[in-house]
C-alpha cells in the first residue's frame, strides 16, 4: 500500500498559528521533506513545525529550491524545474514503500507555495497517488491582524500581487482596487514608495516584517523603511481610505 503525500501549511511564523489538523498530520507522518532557500541552509517551515512537534523519531529531510521567479504560462527556469523533479523523486520513493510524507510550507499552500509545484510534478510521475492539501494561516491574514487593517469590507475589491510587477501594471492595479496586498517587497521598497507617493497612497500603506514572530515590526513610515534593509518575510497592505 502506497503512502500518502501531505502539503501542510504551517502558518506565517508563530507555531501557535498552526491548525490542529496541520499538527495532527505532521505528528503522524514518519517523513518530512522541508524546503530550504539555500543549499545546506535551514528551513523556516521546519523551524515553525518543530516549535510544537518533536521530530526526533522522524526522518527529516531538507531540499533546496532556488529562489528564482516562476512566470505563469512561460518556461520554468531549468534549475527550479530540476529541484522540483528531485524533490518529487525523493517523495515518490517513500510513498512507494508505504511511508506518508509531509511537506511543511510557509503560510497557506494555495498562496505562492512551492508545495503545489511539487504536487503537480508528482502527479505527472506517480500513478494513483493519494494526496491531501492542509490549508494554513496565510501571511496575508496574519499581516492584516498584526496591523489591525481589514482586507476587504462590504463591496470592496482586494488583490494580491508580487511587488516585482512592472511599474505601469502596478500603478494600474493600485488605482483600480480598494485594497492591495503586496508580497515580496523587500527588494523594491524604494520603487514602491515612489509609486505610492505619486498616487497619494503613501499614508494608506502599512508594512509588516516577520509577521507573527517575536521580532515582528509594523512599519507605517515607509520612507524610513525604504532606506533600511527589509526582511525577506515582509508584506505590505495598501488600503484606500
Amino acid at each position: 500500500m502506497k503512502g500518502r503525500f501531505y502539503v501542510v501549511g504551517v502558518g506565517p511564523g508563530d507555531p501557535e498559528l498552526m491548525t490542529l489538523k496541520a499538527v495532527r498530520v505532521l505528528k503522524k507522518s514518519p517523513v518530512w521533506l522541508a524546503p530550504a532557500a539555500s543549499k545546506g541552509g535551514s528551513s523556516t517551515a521546519l523551524t515553525i513545525a518543530s516549535g510544537l512537534i518533536n521530530g526526533e523519531q522522524k526522518e527529516i529531510l531538507t531540499h533546496h529550491f532556488p529562489m528564482k521567479k516562476v512566470h505563469a504560462g512561460k518556461p520554468t527556469d531549468p534549475d527550479v524545474e530540476k529541484a522540483w523533479r528531485e524533490a518529487a523523486a525523493i517523495i515518490a520513493n517513500h510513498l512507494e514503500h508505504g511511508r506518508d510524507v509531509a511537506f511543511p510550507t510557509l503560510g497557506d499552500p494555495a498562496i505562492y507555495s512551492t508545495g503545489f509545484y511539487i504536487f503537480e510534478t508528482l502527479m505527472e510521475s506517480v500513478a494513483d497517488m493519494s494526496v491531501e492539501i492542509i490549508p494554513g494561516v496565510s501571511a496575508i491574514g496574519a499581516t492584516s491582524a498584526a496591523a489591525a487593517v481589514p482586507l476587504c469590507l462590504g463591496n470592496e475589491r482586494m488583490v494580491v500581487i508580487p511587488a516585482t510587477f512592472e511599474d505601469e501594471k502596478l500603478r494600474d492595479i493600485l488605482e483600480k482596487f480598494d485594497c492591495i496586498v503586496l508580497m515580496k517587497v523587500h527588494r523594491v521598497m524604494a520603487k514602491l514608495v515612489t509609486i505610492l507617493e505619486d498616487l497619494d497612497l503613501l499614508d494608506s500603506a502599512v508594512l509588516v516584517e516577520r509577521t507573527s514572530l517575536a521580532d515582528q515590526r509594523i512599519r507605517r513610515d515607509l520612507k524610513v523603511a525604504a532606506t533600511e534593509q527589509i526582511h525577506y518575510f515582509s508584506t505590505m497592505i495598501v488600503r484606500k481610505p
